[in-house]
């Protein structure tokens, strides 16, 4: 990250001065107005806004605590441990951790060296970087969606390694600069800028940790990601072999961590992506059913029938 910013961020607060001087915890009345510790983007966001971003507080234990919004954590310097419904996270240089309005969080004291961003965000201003991942279905993307909007009751957090990606360094580097130095136009820019962010994490789904517990992370993400990217000629077998599983043992890994057989998200795959090609283009159906990894096309006609309530013809028809 730029010096400049670095340096900017660095600055003792007001709040962190108090801290210093008086050694006492927090300053509740800065973050909510009620009994419980629910951090409130009211206190936190200038009216109409849907996004900010502000330096984290160091020097004090942040106690358990909720939000009402989605908040994404950038660690610009130095490393911070959060302890999420349970699990602990250590957040290093680079590192990026989403969580939704499930998660409880505490946070151990940050030092002087220890530099991390907030950014406070409200839903809505997903919604043009979600329109930017594309109408057709993805697995990948209805799981990052679903667990920043808090659809996914199970899933709190998102945790992604991505230190040494450097495309997704640069968007975040410009996002804090463009909100900490309130550039013009920025609604416009940052989501735009989130929107690339998003579809850079997509090609990254290996990094990421979530707080789902019990949930083997890094190889559903592996899956994942090896069935959107391989759907037309991948195999179970090729991925146990990539992966240095045994075939049996994933499979069984694969049904109780997703809920889903291989073949069932295989499929799943291979039908969305056969809607999409029926209503985005005007290839011939019989090269669509080759294209999405089917040779046999009766069986295609029938399980698209099964799948969407009519025949590929009456589906592109339709739409």
């Amino acid at each position: 990250m730029h010096k400049e910013l670095i340096d900017a961020l660095s600055v003792i607060t007001e709040e962190e001065q108090r801290i210093l001087n008086e050694q006492k915890g927090i300053d509740r009345g800065l973050y909510t107005g009620k009994k419980e510790l629910v951090i409130d983007s009211e206190k936190l966001l200038q009216k109409g806004k849907l996004i900010q971003v502000r330096p984290h507080t160091r020097f004090v234990n942040f106690p358990k605590h909720r939000h009402n919004y989605v908040e994404l954590i950038y660690m610009c310097q130095g490393s911070t441990t959060h302890y999420i419904d349970g699990n602990k996270v250590v957040l290093e240089q680079g590192d990026l951790l989403f969580l939704n309005q499930h998660a409880q969080q505490e946070i151990l004291p940050a030092g002087k060296e220890d530099i991390a961003v907030n950014f406070i965000i409200l839903p809505e201003f997903f919604n043009m970087a979600f329109s930017m991942m594309g109408a057709e279905d993805n697995i990948l993307k209805e799981f990052l969606v679903g667990t920043l909007c808090g659809k996914d009751g199970k899933t709190s957090y998102l945790y992604f390694h991505v230190a040494d990606i450097l495309p997704i360094q640069n968007l975040m580097e410009n996002m804090v600069w463009t909100i900490f130095y309130d550039i013009g136009n920025k609604r416009s820019c940052n989501q735009i800028t989130m929107g690339l962010m998003l579809l850079q994490l997509l090609n990254h789904m290996d990094k990421m940790e979530t707080g789902n517990a019990g949930f083997d992370n890094e190889l559903t993400g592996t899956v994942l990601n090896y069935i959107e990217e391989h759907y037309k000629n991948g195999s179970l077998s090729e991925l146990a072999e990539i992966m240095n599983y045994d075939v049996y043992w994933l499979s069984k890994a694969i049904k109780k961590q997703t809920g889903k057989t291989y073949k069932e998200l295989l499929q799943s795959k291979r039908m969305s992506q056969a809607a999409y090609l029926l209503t985005n283009s005007t290839l011939p159906v019989a090269d669509i059913i080759e294209s999405v990894g089917y040779d046999n096309t009766s069986y295609f006609y029938r399980k698209f029938k099964e799948w969407y309530g009519m025949g590929p013809k009456e589906y592109r028809a339709g739409k």
